[in-house]
Formats: C-alpha cells, structure tokens, sequence
C-alpha cells in the first residue's frame, strides 16, 4: 500500500525526473581540460550539509560487490582514494585499500565502455583520456588542489559525490542530454519478465532496490530490502526476486519518495530522529491547499519573518473549508502519512496512515478543538502543533529528548482521532510539577488529553466552566484564587512554589494551611477586593463534598486540577479587561 501510494504520486506529480533519471547532490566537480588534463576542484556546496543537484543517471543500487554509477560516484570510486585514518590497523587498512582499488577498477571500465559507445564524443574522450594519466598521477594532481584538504576532511558526507565538468563547459559531463539517452544491458533485467507486486503487470524486475537516505541514516539505508540466508529465500530465488518489482514501478516510486525528501520539500516535517512524509491522492485544489497547510501547522518557519499565528488561522480556514465542503472532494480524495526512522542500514515503518481527505480535515478540527483554551497572551504563539506539544514535555523544550515512540503516537492520535498517548499526558504533569508552570500549552494537552477519555467525567470546556463540580478541577480554581489573593497584597506568589505540588495531589494535607494564610494575605486587601475574593472562596468551597478536602486525587483529577487552575486564573485576567473596556465606553 505505501509503495503503491508513492508510485501513484510520481505520476500525479509534474516535474519529476524522467525514467531513469535523478537529481543527486554533486559536492565536488573536477575540472579536466578537452584533453583529459586535470585543472582543479570546483566547490559546489550550498552549505555544511547540503550542495547543488544536478540531473544525472539514476544511481545503482548496491550490495557487497562494487558497481559504479554513470559518470559520478564517491571518492573511492572516482579518484582511487580512501581515508587512510579510517583504518584501526594495518590490516585493516589492506582490506580497505584492496576494496578501493576494486571501485576504482570498476568505475574506469564503466568509463571505457561508455566511451567506447560513444567515440566521437568530446566530453567522454576528455574523461577517458584523465584516466589514462594513472591513478597515481591523478591523486598527486588533486592533493596538490587548495580544496583537497576540506574535500579529504568530509568523506563522510551526504554530498561527498564527485563528477566531470571540461573546462569552458557550463554542464557537467553526467548530465549530458546526449549521454543520458543510453540504454545499457542491464536495465532489460536479465531477461526475466515478473509480476510487479506494485502494478500487477509483467516486466523486468530489479535485483536490489535503490537506497533512499533519510536525516540519520546512513547513505545506503533503503525502504525496501532482502537479506540473503536470512529466512527471506524461497523456491530458489533471493533478494527482490523473491518479492518482484518492476523496474518502472521500482523508480517511480523512490523517484517520489526523494522529491517528497528533498530539501525545498513542502511535504515533510521533523520530529527529533523521525521523519514525517504526507501527500494527497489527487491534484484538486483541496488536495493542494490540505498539504500547504499541513505544512503550514507542522514545518518550520522563520518567527521574525512569518506571522505564527497567521499560519495557524490559514489551517483552520483550510481544513474547516474541506469538513464544511466549500472545498469540494470525493471519497477517492485520500491523504496519506508516512513515518520513517533510520535503523542501521534500512529505513524503519513507524507511522502508516491513509485517510479519506474529508475524514482527515475533520481529525485536524477536532484536534484545534480539543486543545483550544483561552488565551489572554499579548503575543499568542501557536501551541497546536506536535513539535509545540513535545516541546511542552520535555525539559529545555528539547523536542528530541521526548520519550521513543512519542512523536508517531501523537501523530497517530492527530491524524486517526486516537485518544491522546497515556505518556504524553503524564509527561506533561512531570514537567509541570518539576517547574511549578500550568503554562498554556501544557494545559491544552492535559484538557485535550482528559476530553478524549471514554469516561463520565464532565467535559473541559475553552474557559471557566462554574457548573463543573469535579473535585479536581474545584481544587484547582480555588488555589488560583488564594494565589490571586496573596498577589494583590503582597505581589509576590510564592504558594504556588511551595504549595501547588502537594496541593494537587493531597489536598487535604495542604489546603487547610493555605487556607490559613489567605486569611493574613486578605487583611491587606481593600474592601472590595476582600469580599470579592470572599465570595469566590466561599462559592468554590460550598461545593465541595460535605466531608471536606480529599486525602489524595488520582492522576486525572491531578491534571483536572490545573486546568481548573489555568481556567481560574484566566477569568480573573478576562474580567479585568473586560471591565476596562466597559469604562473606555462610559467614557
């Protein structure tokens, strides 16, 4: 189902690479005279972590034998060259200068054979003829290049890809349209005509599959690979012989897992060492405008340059427009969402949805829903998202310090309507108890988190809710206004730093004293603010049970609590500002 939803996307989409080509980050041009002779390195890295694309010969899938690529590959391949420091020890270092003289070898014959077919080409001439010079001489001429020394030092490197430009040439030599058009033996797939497991039709299947790197993998992990002698082998066939796909099945659909991947990717978010993918099923102007505002809610975005909140509004105008039907879809209209992580040399599966898009738009609104709560903050950042909610719980805000398998299963409870994760919700009392901070985000997912409970508990509503009787939730709005007390006399909250722990836990234990001393604390009110504060006290408390505070509250009424807290607190800054307004009108 994945692969064939991005089979399906590589088709729908314009602009991708045609069969048989890729745009692959190029690190580093060599520049080779007409004749062959070496002038020097061109740099063609856009930043530390990436460099420019060009459209070049779909890269080979590899196993333990080398196999080179068309007119580009790594260092060992292209120059002859490993790193020397690499090695642990001298045998080591052997093996490994063995294994790269082979990748040498194999790239100078792809390079004769390409030659050889196309003999009156001057820029395959220049490249053979460079290597005819011998790789000893080539290697002294590129040590002796100003750049070598940072080329040597990043190896390792996602963009450490080298190829050929001639000099006085504006595209480099793997790129040539003329070149690309050769077909080679092995794309007839040996002659062995499968059915593809993706479309369900006869073709030639590949033998491995391409790699497709992910932030954190390593540069060969793949979404789809066999192992050999490892259970996988069957009626004497191995590798993806055992699970044929096409080779045109097999392009289209890495093809479009790297567009979805790629750096100007408007179709991806990151979530610590996970990676999210998601795409619609069709073009229609709601599949268009669900990816941007996903995109909108979950991507990055430059603060000093993009409204936060405005992104936020343009989601919920989008997705409210796809529930309402103003933006018309189908029941073929679907939404998928992918999650990846890398485990060793593979990409692991952790996230798989597939939604029908209107039922999707309606997941999103609900989940704005359930986190919505009043919001008296003068800048009003957005608290929605999954990064913004991870954030919440996790000390310095670190989003990949959050707890394994918390991302895919907020993810999981966003988009299929899943009750919030058990972790997420206990996670945030920690690190609510650990600072003393209800803060606004915090509590939309202890609210969000308690509403989607199948339980007889009443709902948790934006602001105050004065007919919810929960014993937490009481607890909660009245030590909010025993802190509220103690700030109006004495400008300072220190109940909340020594108290608000224990009173959310074992009220009974701590309410009394706090009780106490709002008494003090009110003697410096003036008489209205006392018997306004009174009268809420005395409303609060005439509603608990008639046997008082309770010895303990369970962990829900713990978060019931500081939503009761967060509600009161709010309503005490709404009235106020609504009082000011009122006294700018009389006026």
């Amino acid at each position: 189902m994945i692969l064939k939803a991005l089979y399906d996307y590589y088709h729908r989409c314009e602009g991708l690479p045609a069969p048989g080509l890729e745009e692959k980050e190029i690190g580093f041009l060599i520049v080779i005279t007409p004749e062959g002779r070496f002038v020097q390195f061109e740099d063609c890295r856009s930043d530390k972590n990436s460099a420019r694309t060009f459209l070049v010969r779909k890269q080979v899938g590899r196993s333990s034998s080398p196999v080179a690529n068309y007119l580009y590959d790594n260092c060992a391949y292209v120059l002859g060259f490993c790193n020397p420091d690499k090695a642990k020890n001298e045998s080591a270092r052997q093996k490994e200068a063995d294994k790269t003289r082979k990748c040498y070898d194999v790239f100078i014959r792809k390079v004769q054979e390409i030659s050889s077919l196309f003999p009156d080409n001057a820029a395959i001439t220049a490249v053979r003829r460079f290597y005819e010079q011998g790789r000893e001489n080539i290697l002294e001429q590129a040590m002796r290049d100003p750049l070598w020394e940072d080329i040597a030092r990043n190896l390792s490197k996602k963009y450490s890809t080298f190829s050929f430009r001639i000099q006085g040439d504006k595209k480099i030599v793997a790129e040539k349209r003329e070149l690309l058009q050769l077909e080679t033996a092995e794309d007839d797939g040996g002659g062995l005509q499968n059915l593809c497991l993706i479309t369900g039709q006869r073709g030639p299947s590949v033998e491995t599959t391409t790699a497709t790197m992910i932030p954190g993998s390593q540069a060969t992990a793949k979404l789809v690979s066999f192992q050999v002698n490892s259970g996988y082998d069957s009626y004497g066939k191995s590798k993806c012989y055992n699970a044929p796909i096409s080779q045109e099945a097999e392009f289209a659909y890495t093809t479009a897992l790297k567009a979805l991947l790629g750096k100007a990717s408007r179709n991806k978010f990151l979530l610590g060492t996970r990676t999210f993918l998601f795409w619609a099923s069709g073009s229609s102007q709601a599949a268009q405008e669900a990816e941007l505002s996903l995109f909108s809610l979950l991507g990055f975005h430059d603060e000093k340059k993009d409204d936060p909140n405005a992104h936020v509004k343009k989601v919920r105008d989008v997705f409210q427009a796809i529930y309402s039907g103003q933006l018309r879809t189908t029941l073929d209209d679907r939404f998928y969402i992918l999650g990846l992580a890398p485990n060793s040399a593979r990409i692991a599966v952790v996230y798989w949805a597939e939604t029908i898009l209107r039922d999707f738009a309606g997941r999103i609104m609900n989940h704005f829903n359930d986190m919505e709560l009043a919001d008296n903050r003068p800048d009003k950042k957005p608290y929605q998202g999954i990064r913004e909610m991870l954030s919440a719980v996790t000390l310095g805000g670190k989003v990949s310090d959050a707890t394994p398998n918390l991302p895919e299963a907020v993810a999981r409870s966003i988009f299929q309507g899943l009750p919030y994760p058990f972790t997420l919700f206990s996670s945030c009392i920690r690190r609510i108890r650990a600072e003393q901070s209800p803060y606004l985000a915090r509590v939309a997912i202890l609210k969000a988190y308690l509403n989607r409970l199948n339980d007889e508990n009443k709902k948790l509503y934006i602001m105050l809710d004065r007919e919810n009787n929960n014993i937490g939730y009481l607890c909660g709005r009245l030590f909010a206004v025993l802190e509220k007390i103690q700030e109006d006399a004495s400008h300072i909250n220190s109940i909340r730093e020594r108290y608000m722990n224990a009173a959310s836990a074992t009220p009974s234990a701590v309410f009394p004293t706090v009780l106490n001393l709002s008494v003090h604390h009110s003697e410096k009110l003036n008489e209205g603010s006392k018997i306004f504060h009174e009268r809420l006290k005395q409303e609060i408390i005439g509603k608990l049970p008639a046997d008082g505070f309770p010895p303990h509250l369970d962990l829900q009424d713990q978060g019931r609590f500081f939503v009761g807290y967060y509600h009161q607190r709010q309503d005490f800054f709404t009235k106020k500002s609504e009082t000011n307004e009122q006294s700018m009108d009389n006026n």
